[in-house]
């Protein structure tokens, strides 16, 4: 199929190598020479609520009766009564296995052939149904159907008849009810989702994620019918530019009838939620009968406000024609990678990004995940109270997407997200790299495509991340560059260990400092090599672009405090046997925090974030999460008080890691400096010696300066006192100008020992 009818058949968008075509009109300042007419807009109706559900094996024939109840959106492993092994899937088991003996498993990206089903699963049912029913009135013209995200593959039927599929399962489905619908009576909707990845077709993907241990299927993000009249607005993106202020929207219209029509796009935008109209705009349109045309307009904004992490001012553009309307807010916001500086810029400013990550399908599994995703007082405290706490202003949404609903407030929050999609081949020699022919390349352009085109006008959405730690050449040589103009905001790519796409694409790095291997030669119970290694450890693509730091540690404890599967040698090792939980928990926040201020401090990387914020946590979990109660977002404390530190703008790195000293010595201290604000801080940096009790035994103390976005090293020639025991030694920052008003804290624990 040709290329650009391939993308305008998605209904979603066009390349922006097309936009010369387009007539891409500046915007003036009124609409005098167009007469204003009514608009008829769009009506939406959300099918949010309970639905009734059932399951089957066969995959066309709906189910007769309905006997259980389920939530939209949500995971059908909250149905009422349960089904049984509604997660049971063995896709772990199957990735072991294949990597052990690949001649005798069928490869299919996301599954598995259909006929091997029950190999790797105990269930014998093939698909779940959904259903509910909606009256749609007054009548108009177009009904359409958006399922905002669905797994694994989403089918629909309309009153008994089958309308269409769509096999993507982290991307919109659109379906076309116009012909089938009832206006003013009651609509019966049903909808087919597979119980598991095995269902879906060759090359779709169903994420692949070697840590996963359940795949639950089920409709998690919101369902709407779109009411309208002809011609139909089918989609809207948004492209701010800083510099002149403007914004280029370009509209798809389509136009459903078999007579050509002209009409009028009319655009208001507003800030905030203010009524205020700050701009309007309208231009006149024509659509031949059954075709589908894309407008592009610019439309300056010279008074717009930037959109900042610490003020994400937002804007709402409402484009109008006489029989439909679309809402959507945009942010006034570009960032940036630069390769000869190795920074992110944010708004044309050099720009430090500090957070974590998120990997929301495999809290998907955890044992309390229940409905949380999908409560909105909690995601908001998730995603905007506890990262202020913590001084994050970035996100990695890893392995997976997540509801609409979570970018909404990451785009309110003023959080910038590396929006990852669930691929994961792992490296070239580890086993799997046949794991990357099985994909099929139209079909990850068609899901990208899509899924660019779905979270194109988020601000919040600031880097597109195409795979997690995989080698995948062809993401970088053909994926990529076909589908990265469709975005015209034009944002950078990264792509774990394939080579960047772009010039000035990031490149990831997961140095995990206690993995064990033969590699790591840290003191896995001192961290002393830390001293003189320079915080520029690399593991992954050898590469002078900008890095981003999206994972380190292999430190994990579950809630509880138990080590993870990973980590059970690593804690043998670090902790004696008669360690307790609640002293595996102090000393995981102690030297994650430790390392978060050593990958900071040498400033080698734009972005340093954390793993991991949001996870499972379970007996049989890889990784965990640190809270001490995820129902109320309790954080586990040590980790909080430590963390909170680690990731001040103004930061502190002691570089030493002593775990003993002789009473009376004298040693050489660098405290190290760095400064994420734009303007200059000065104030006290203050070293000293407290016993275990917190009496403080000795002290030294010097003014700093740091410049903006700065760094700077202070030495201290410190003596420790006479006196044996345990001990803490501190830095602490103490600004009196600047941005900044909290004293920064840097702790290391010393043992002061007597002899020679």
């Amino acid at each position: 199929m040709d290329r650009r009818k391939f993308l305008l058949l998605m209904g979603t968008g066009i390349s922006q190598k097309c936009l010369p075509q387009l007539s891409i009109q500046n915007a003036t300042e009124s609409e005098t020479s167009i007469a204003p007419h009514e608009t008829g807009g769009r009506t939406i109706l959300s099918l949010r609520g309970t639905w009734e559900i059932d399951d089957s094996i066969v995959a066309d024939v709906i189910p007769s009766s309905f006997s259980h109840r389920v939530d939209v959106p949500g995971l059908i492993h909250s149905s009422t009564p349960p089904f049984p092994d509604v997660d049971d899937f063995d896709a772990s088991s199957w990735i072991r296995e294949l990597s052990q003996n690949e001649a005798e498993v069928t490869l299919q990206v996301g599954g598995i052939q259909a006929g091997d089903v029950r190999r790797f699963t105990r269930q014998t049912r093939r698909y779940f149904w959904y259903r509910t029913t909606f009256v749609a009135q007054p009548a108009r013209q177009l009904a359409r159907l958006r399922i905002n995200k669905a797994q694994f593959g989403t089918a629909v039927w309309l009153n008994g008849s089958k309308v269409g599929e769509h096999w993507g399962c982290f991307t919109a489905g659109h379906f076309d009810l116009s012909g089938r619908i009832r206006w003013s009576e009651e609509n019966e909707l049903v909808v087919r989702v597979g119980a598991h990845p095995g269902v879906l077709p060759h090359g779709v993907i169903g994420g692949i994620d070697w840590e996963k241990k359940e795949w639950t299927p089920g409709i998690y993000d919101e369902v709407s019918v779109y009411l309208s009249d002809n011609p139909a607005i089918e989609s809207v993106q948004i492209a701010p530019r800083i510099s002149p202020r403007e914004i280029l929207v370009q509209t798809k219209v389509k136009n459903c009838s078999r007579e050509p029509v002209q009409d009028v796009l009319r655009f208001a935008i507003r800030p905030g939620n203010s009524e205020q109209v700050i701009q309007r705009h309208a231009h006149q349109i024509s659509v031949e009968a059954g075709a589908e045309k894309v407008f592009g307009v610019k439309i300056p904004l010279p008074s717009a406000q930037l959109w900042w992490p610490d003020d994400p001012q937002l804007y709402h553009l409402e484009v109008n024609t006489s029989a439909d309307s679309v809402k959507t807010r945009f942010g006034m916001r570009e960032l940036r990678f630069d390769t000869p500086t190795q920074r992110a810029y944010l708004n044309g400013q050099p720009y430090f990004l500090r957070g974590s990550n998120i990997a929301l399908h495999r809290f998907f599994e955890d044992p309390v995940c229940d409905r949380l995703p999908w409560d909105e007082v909690w995601v908001r405290r998730l995603l905007t109270d506890i990262p202020k706490r913590l001084n994050w202003n970035c996100f990695r949404f890893c392995i997976g997407p997540v509801p609409d609903r979570w970018l909404d407030i990451a785009d309110e929050a003023g959080l910038l997200i590396q929006y990852e999609y669930p691929i994961w081949t792992g490296p070239q020699s580890a086993g799997r790299a046949e794991i990357f022919k099985a994909y099929d390349e139209e079909q990850l352009i068609l899901e990208f495509s899509e899924w660019i085109l779905d979270n194109c006008n988020h601000p919040s959405v600031a880097i597109w991340d195409a795979s997690n730690e995989s080698w995948f050449p062809n993401l970088s040589t053909k994926i990529i560059p076909e589908v990265r103009t469709l975005d015209l905001s034009g944002r950078p790519w990264e792509n774990s260990y394939n080579p960047p796409a772009s010039p000035n694409d990031p490149v990831e790095q997961h140095p995990y400092l206690f993995e064990p291997s033969p590699g790591n030669k840290i003191h896995i119970d001192s961290m002393e090599d830390l001293e003189s290694r320079g915080g520029a450890d690399r593991v992954g693509l050898p590469t002078s672009h900008s890095l981003i730091l999206n994972e380190y540690g292999w430190l994990w404890v579950n809630r509880d405090g138990s080590p993870t599967t990973l980590t059970k040698k690593v804690w043998e090792k670090i902790l004696p046997s008669s360690a307790t939980p609640e002293d595996r928990l102090e000393e995981y926040a102690y030297l994650i925090s430790g390392e978060t201020e050593y990958w900071r401090a040498f400033r080698h990387f734009a972005a340093v974030m954390h793993f991991v914020f949001l996870t499972y946590s379970k007996p049989n979990g890889e990784t965990s999460d640190s809270f001490q109660d995820v129902k109320s977002l309790k954080l586990e404390p040590h980790f909080e008080e430590y963390m909170a530190n680690a990731f001040r703008p103004i930061g502190v790195y002691i570089n030493f890691w002593h775990p003993t000293v002789r009473v009376g010595a004298v040693h050489q201290l660098e405290v190290m400096m760095i400064n994420d604000y734009a303007d200059s801080t000065s104030g006290v940096i203050s070293v000293f010696l407290e016993d275990r009790g917190g009496r403080q035994l000795s002290k030294m103390e010097a003014p700093f300066e740091l410049s903006g976005l700065g760094q700077q090293t202070y030495c201290f020639e410190f003596q420790f006192p006479l006196l044996s025991g345990k001990c803490w030694l501190k830095a602490i920052a103490s600004p009196l100008s600047g941005k900044e008003k909290r004293a920064t804290v840097s702790r290391r624990r010393v043992e002061l020992i007597s002899g020679t």
